[in-house]
């Protein structure tokens, strides 16, 4: 069993917990489950900013712990006021140091489009991502069937989510379906956790020509950004370069300075 299979393994027990504890008719109860989604796609399209999603993370199974003293509203406001395209709130706790909460306290504060980076293994989760003011969801085609990726497509569109899907390799390509909003390359192998930005640059020409992508991972200064974009992605997902530092919200600032 690699990291990914334990991963889900887990999610799949947690998930199984939290609808007998909150069903869905009691998430559908929540003041933010009706509330206007702002778009992530259209966020990273909009040519006034520079198409980072800035990542909030405390810990990760490949760096251990990143940054577990940073105050999550302190940093997301710095994040939104530099200039960031949309927010990542990771809401895994086992693995990441996350909780549902920290992406409802994030919503509280912030009107910019969030992504809940999860390990989405069953529509519940989607229920939940609408519930805790979520714009967007992530789906890892590691993880699901090319079936289980169009039905939780389907589910999030029904409730007005947007969905951005996950491919590490060429063959993931017929995960691909038309309620997937963003396609996203992740530069990490999550079975082993090493990453490779050219993971990116290779995958790229195989992707639809008409869908926003962005790369994800491995993405350390403003250079890198500056290859991915000129090599034709839309946006790029950074979290660690900036939660590694003492102050990750003046570190998004000076890196978008230089982007």
């Amino acid at each position: 069993m690699n990291i990914l299979d334990e991963i889900i393994a887990r999610k799949k027990t947690a998930v199984a917990d939290a609808i007998k504890a909150v069903p869905v008719s009691k998430l559908e109860q929540s003041p933010l489950f009706s509330r206007p989604v702002v778009s992530f796609r259209n966020a990273i399209g909009d040519p006034a900013r520079k198409g980072i999603i800035a990542e909030f993370k405390r810990k990760s199974p490949s760096e251990g712990v990143i940054n577990d003293k940073a105050d999550l509203l302190q940093v997301t406001s710095a994040y939104t006021h530099a200039g960031a395209s949309a927010l990542s709130i990771l809401t895994d706790t086992a693995y990441f140091g996350g909780s549902n909460g920290d992406l409802e306290m994030a919503r509280s504060h912030e009107q910019v489009a969030l992504l809940r980076k999860e390990f989405i293994v069953n529509e519940y989760q989607v229920f939940e991502a609408r519930a805790i003011g979520a714009d967007a969801i992530l789906l890892i085609a590691a993880a699901l069937t090319a079936k289980e990726v169009l039905l939780l497509s389907l589910r999030a569109r029904s409730l007005g989510l947007e969905v951005l899907l996950e491919l590490h390799t060429e063959e993931e390509l017929g995960h691909l379906n038309p309620f997937v909003d963003v396609v996203g390359v992740n530069n990490r192998n999550l079975g082993t956790f090493s990453t490779a930005l050219q993971t990116s640059l290779d995958l790229f020409p195989a992707l639809p020509a008409e869908m926003f992508k962005i790369s994800e991972s491995g993405i350390h200064n403003p250079a890198d950004v500056k290859m991915l974009k000129d090599a034709g992605y839309d946006g790029c997902l950074v979290g660690t370069a900036f939660m590694k530092q003492p102050d990750p919200g003046r570190a998004f600032r000076d890196f978008i300075k230089q982007c």
